[in-house]
């Protein structure tokens, strides 16, 4: 109840701000779209050259598509560190943090949330709402349950991999510079890793588990029989990737010794 509090605070705290400032909240959420339309018509352009990529349609690859968008967009919403090492660490802002009672990475995460990003997760959802009935994919009473847990399961794995790269400002007084390079290899989990390279698959799949955040958890629904069971995967994948970058961030916390001179 104490976090769902100040989940609701720091909402209001965020209303209030973008009520002054509309014109600048209706321009992030337009400029989202935007991104996410030009991908979708990057898309759109490839099929109108091949009828299938690799072993997969325009309407297969589409909610493969929508899937991806949906767990980033809440990602997105919740975790918006990019510049955690220079405001927090080197700017010191970090020292704030800690004097406070709640726990260190909620607090980061609440206040740098972006409601605004879950427009590209209700994008996503009716991307998928639509080819899905292009498909003719059937639908059981235990789908949207099952749909829920993966999506959780790509949040988690997201969460993890950020936080543990994330994490290293804590052993390094400069920016690492890997982050931009991990927001350019996520992209690849919206694509069927069937099509890429072995070596690249198994990057994808075990060690920075991308699959896991968009193919993976839509072939459960596209081709069930071939891939169900490994997308069920996906909840106990980001179980243990989130382990290990809670881990370190905690470890990092201790190391802290603050901003210095």
């Amino acid at each position: 109840m104490f976090y769902a509090g100040l989940l609701v605070d720091y909402l209001k705290n965020y209303m209030k701000t973008r009520l002054t400032y509309r014109s600048d909240f209706w321009m992030e959420v337009l400029s989202d779209l935007l991104f996410n339309g030009l991908n979708l018509f990057f898309l759109l352009v490839v099929f109108l050259h091949t009828a299938s990529i690799g072993d997969w349609n325009q309407h297969q690859i589409l909610f493969i598509y929508g899937y991806f968008m949906v767990p980033y967009g809440l990602f997105i919403t919740f975790f918006n560190l990019w510049g955690f090492t220079e405001r927090y660490i080197v700017k010191g802002e970090m020292d704030r943090i800690l004097t406070r009672p709640a726990y260190n990475l909620i607090q980061l995460m609440l206040e740098n949330m972006d409601p605004s990003s879950l427009f590209s997760a209700l994008t996503g959802f009716v991307i998928m709402v639509y080819s899905w009935s292009q498909l003719g994919l059937g639908l059981t009473w235990y789908d949207p349950i099952v749909f829920v847990l993966l999506v959780l399961g790509s949040i988690m794995i997201y969460g993890g991999i950020y936080i543990f790269f994330t994490a290293l400002s804590f052993f390094s007084d400069s920016p690492t510079g890997i982050l931009p390079l991990l927001w350019n290899l996520q992209n690849y989990g919206r694509y069927p890793v069937t099509i890429y390279n072995r070596i690249l698959s198994i990057l994808l799949t075990w060690i920075l588990p991308f699959g896991f955040v968009g193919f993976y958890p839509a072939a459960y629904f596209l081709d069930r029989a071939n891939w169900g069971a490994f997308a069920l995967l996906t909840p106990v994948v980001g179980m243990v990737f989130l382990f290990v970058g809670l881990s370190v961030w905690n470890y990092g916390v201790k190391l802290y010794r603050g901003a210095g001179s």
